[in-house]
């Protein structure tokens, strides 16, 4: 019972193939705290380099906005296109930023995660509706997690912004007796600095929150030792499965290694355990082993040799040594050369007697097969 309790604990890390399930279901670590620093820094820090000339073209169009010809006014159908004309001139304006921050926007996830789009996160589930789901991922990890993060935004932010209006209450003060243009770029410098200021706190939350992040991602996928006993029988196969897919494919190898028989030049046996098809040809360096069985296989290579005319050799410790030491579709090894030489030299003799009671040659005897292929098998 406590081995089966402990193979139902989630103490395994996940798997690849569980980690990219996880990603197609949009489940990749987050951090809402880094994407808000990443994004108000870059726009603070944007504002700054180009708060001025922002100021100046804003006030310029506000200014051709408020002066419009008498006639444009009689004219119904130029107040739209004056509008859309303003409309596309602040456009223009704001886009440099409007395209710094849509920049920041999407990078930010690049830091952590990567970017990921699930259509199975956006579909509907009944469980997100379950209340008793919802109170225990209120009081669980992640949002004990979020409610110290707020209690801790909420102290750093309140902290720094009580320092800012403190450091610049004289300049706050001194912006009503400037002029418009000098107190809106004078404002605008503070309220960016002021931004860059909150965006540097939301850094402390930030490397808090993304090793969180991380490290509750990790835990959700965890694993128990069933569920990676059960994914590796999905991914490899069960044993008979993969028992019925070998004996499958040794049947099909079988099947061609029988159809090459009848291309063989000689079949030597041994005369009933063993039995090699070897075929020479003129663009191979060496004969060739394409067939090979022993017992009921050898049986079945000599019957198709026989059926198919193709001499069939006794040779045992010949057969024995071919067996034992050369793979299907590989030459035969070099101390070999010799004794198969002769059994080829004496098939292609009995090829050439043509004559019925034309004296036959006679087959070799005493092939020599080195101690160490005979010991072999």
């Amino acid at each position: 019972m406590a081995e089966q309790d402990k193979s139902q604990e989630r103490t395994e890390q996940a798997t690849p193939k569980r980690e990219k399930e996880a990603r197609e279901q949009g489940q990749v670590p987050r951090s809402r705290e880094l994407n808000t620093m990443l994004v108000l820094m870059v726009g603070s820090t944007s504002l700054l380099f180009m708060g001025d000339d922002l100021i100046r073209q804003i006030m310029l169009l506000m200014q051709r906005g408020f002066t419009i010809d008498r006639l444009v006014l009689s004219d119904i159908r130029a107040l739209p296109q004056v509008l859309a004309g303003t409309i596309l001139d602040a456009l223009l304006i704001l886009g440099p930023l409007f395209g710094v921050l849509l920049v920041a926007v999407l990078l930010a996830p690049t830091l952590m995660g990567g970017w990921s789009f699930s259509v199975k996160a956006l579909a509907f589930k009944w469980s997100k509706l379950d209340p008793i789901k919802g109170l225990g991922r209120i009081f669980a990890w992640r949002g004990l997690m979020e409610l110290g993060k707020t209690l801790a935004k909420f102290v750093l932010l309140s902290g720094v912004s009580g320092i800012v209006i403190w450091q610049f209450f004289g300049e706050l003060l001194a912006l009503g007796s400037e002029p418009l243009l000098q107190g809106l770029s004078h404002a605008g410098k503070l309220l960016a600095w002021t931004f860059l200021g909150l965006s540097a706190v939301l850094v402390i939350i930030a490397l808090i929150d993304v090793p969180f992040q991380l490290w509750e991602h990790h835990r959700q996928l965890k694993m128990t030792r069933q569920e990676i006993k059960d994914e590796s029988k999905e991914t490899e196969g069960r044993p008979e499965v993969k028992q019925r897919i070998r004996n499958l494919q040794r049947e099909m190898a079988q099947r061609r290694m029988m159809e090459e028989v009848p291309k063989a030049d000689v079949i030597i046996v041994n005369p009933t355990h063993f039995a090699v098809g070897l075929k020479f040809g003129e663009r191979m360096s060496a004969p060739k082993v394409i067939a090979k069985g022993g017992d009921l296989v050898a049986a079945r290579i000599r019957e198709l040799a026989e059926q198919n005319g193709v001499l069939v050799f006794t040779a045992p410790p010949l057969a024995r040594a071919i067996f034992h030491n050369t793979e299907l579709g590989q030459e035969i090894p070099s101390d070999l050369y010799v004794a198969v030489a002769q059994v080829l030299a004496y098939v292609y003799q009995l090829r050439k007697v043509s004559v019925p009671g034309q004296p036959r040659p006679r087959p070799p005897v005493d092939l020599p097969v080195p101690d160490g292929y005979l010991n072999k098998g």
